[in-house]
């Protein structure tokens, strides 16, 4: 696909422009982008904390219908009860941060999906997940939704 050809994907999947400067960082069976990657800042200097950003439209609608049914709120009792739980998030939300950090260092050192004792969205911690496989909280949210590649485009 082309440069140009994946700005209308993503446009397309995320029903506006995407914000600041990105590149595909990965895509789905099906060749469109499933995950961009966005610089740490906008246009303007504003900081922006979103590293990895879910574009896959029916993948970004099934884990809102998770959010919606009160899925955050199992994992955060279960985020509660264990430490290793919260240890295991926050390794996964320093080496986010980490890589965030080789574009350039925000003053935020947090995910912005939440963490390492609360989460307060899915996306950000699915897209974590499909690009290092390290995030476990995106990895029960795509066991949950009952993820398997999609082999037709999304948009």
């Amino acid at each position: 696909m082309t440069v140009q050809t994946d700005r209308v994907a993503v446009a397309l999947q995320l029903g506006r422009e995407p914000r600041g400067t990105w590149r595909v960082a990965r895509r789905c069976r099906c060749g469109l982008p499933q995950v961009i990657e966005t610089e740490p800042h906008l246009e303007d200097g504003t900081p922006f904390p979103t590293l990895w950003w879910l574009s896959c439209k029916k993948l970004s609608s099934e884990v809102g219908s998770l959010e919606s049914k009160g899925f955050m709120n199992q994992i955060n009792e279960d985020l509660a009860r264990s430490d290793g739980l919260q240890q295991s998030l926050r390794e996964a939300t320093d080496a986010y941060v980490s890589r965030r950090d080789s574009f350039a260092t925000l003053e935020d050192r947090s995910h912005p999906g939440g963490g390492p004792s609360r989460v307060k969205c899915l996306h950000a911690h699915v897209a974590h997940e499909l690009m290092t496989g390290d995030n476990w909280v995106g990895k029960r949210a795509l066991e949950a939704i009952g993820w398997k590649e999609l082999t037709e485009p999304c948009v």
